[in-house]
């Protein structure tokens, strides 16, 4: 194999951060150069939505090193330069500014990008969070008190409803889907956290799609249902989920579909590898393809693409992880480890739901595949042994 002087890693946020440092301890050291679109150092972004919007953390405190860190690293750290082009001939990555950095390996971590409605994005007071600098300005306008719309509840459009409910606004959370969270956790326990909600006065569109946003003198006024009901809003955040990060790639011939297809070891063509929110693999438990939007991911896949990407021939490792995830949204702590496929079957096997303090194991064709915690942290850690790449009946949970 080649010996690989120069490494560059595309994205700068947890997965291209964690594949830096994996990178060192693994010990390379050729020039490595880390390329990220913000102006900003690596920073987490699961606090968006929740502590920097409700103004329970300053910005400083979400970067994930220090500098004297990323110093230490001998990093060519390349902040506010976008990738536009890739050329796997050549081995260059081109940049915005028109600089190409030669590799001999690449990491490609550029992320997600929030998805958009097709109309409405012109008016002031819409709004996507997905950068630090997005939730900064979101808290500026949430702060007047507002009539708050947030489109979408998935994880990051229940937090930020929870989080604007939090600071006492008035709050609607809309959803083409029957619950909050149905597609991340089913709609049995989606149920749940639809009680949560309306005990904390949020009003619940569930099953609703929006035609329309509608404004006066350029700013949002009314959401438009798409039965023909209006919203009152002087804030709307849409939170509909995002996108892979691919368009640099575009005639590249790295394969593309859902994010980077990759093989088992998470590589898209020789000397590329790809990690995080973009990157879409085989996953032996599932008998397809995965693509893991997960703080938890975005390291464990990092450090799994370091080491293989400096792996001599036959030395590579299948990355085959049980995915984690977990939201924050008022008292309640819910975490998930595995999968919720859909048609999968809820059942509460610890504590008790109507106390919002349980355990419950999901069954899909007769075997384990997910485990859910609600405010049960510890409790849940008991039942992860049931999962894996080969799920275990789920007998062997009720014994």
């Amino acid at each position: 194999m080649p010996a690989k002087d120069r490494i560059v890693v595309v994205g700068a946020s947890a997965a291209g951060l964690t594949t830096a440092e994996a990178l060192r301890r693994e010990g390379f050291t050729g020039t490595l150069t880390m390329v990220g679109e913000e102006l900003r150092p690596p920073y987490d972004r699961p606090p968006l939505s929740k502590q920097v919007l409700a103004g329970e953390r300053e910005p400083e405190t979400t970067v994930l090193r220090q500098d004297a860190d990323l110093r230490r690293l001998a990093l060519d750290l390349r902040l506010g330069c976008r990738a536009t082009g890739l050329d796997p001939a050549a081995r260059t990555v081109t940049l915005a500014d028109g600089d190409r950095l030669r590799y001999d390996g690449l990491v490609i971590a550029t992320g997600l990008r929030p998805r958009r409605l097709p109309f409405g994005h012109d008016l002031a007071g819409v709004h996507v969070l997905r950068t630090l600098d997005d939730a900064l300005t979101l808290r500026t306008q949430l702060l007047s008190g507002p009539r708050v719309v947030v489109i979408g509840a998935g994880f990051l459009g229940s937090e930020t409803a929870a989080t604007a409910r939090g600071l006492g606004l008035d709050v609607t959370l809309v959803d083409v889907a029957p619950t909050p969270l149905a597609a991340q956790v089913g709609t049995w326990a989606g149920g749940l956290v639809a009680g949560l909600h309306r005990d904390h006065g949020v009003r619940l569109r569930m099953g609703r799609g929006v035609s329309g946003l509608t404004g006066e003198r350029g700013r949002v006024t009314e959401v438009v249902l798409d039965d023909g009901n209006r919203l009152p809003a002087d804030v709307v955040v849409v939170a509909i989920g995002s996108v892979p990060a691919t368009d640099w790639l575009a005639g590249s011939g790295i394969p593309l579909g859902d994010g980077v297809l990759c093989d088992s070891h998470c590589r898209a063509a020789p000397g590329i590898y790809a990690a995080g929110d973009v990157a879409n693999w085989p996953h032996p438990a599932t008998g397809g393809r995965v693509r893991l939007e997960q703080r938890t991911n975005a390291t464990t896949q990092a450090l799994a693409v370091a080491k293989n990407l400096l792996a001599g021939p036959g030395e590579a490792t299948p990355y085959a992880p049980v995915p984690f995830g977990w939201t924050d949204q008022y008292d309640a702590k819910i975490q998930f480890h595995g999968w919720c496929p859909p048609g999968a079957r809820a059942e509460c096997v610890d504590g008790d739901p109507g106390a919002r303090k349980f355990v419950a194991l999901y069954r899909d064709r007769g075997r384990v595949v997910g485990a859910l915690g609600w405010n049960s942290a510890r409790a849940l850690r008991g039942y992860r042994s049931h999962l894996g790449s080969e799920a275990a009946p789920l007998a062997t949970a009720e014994g």
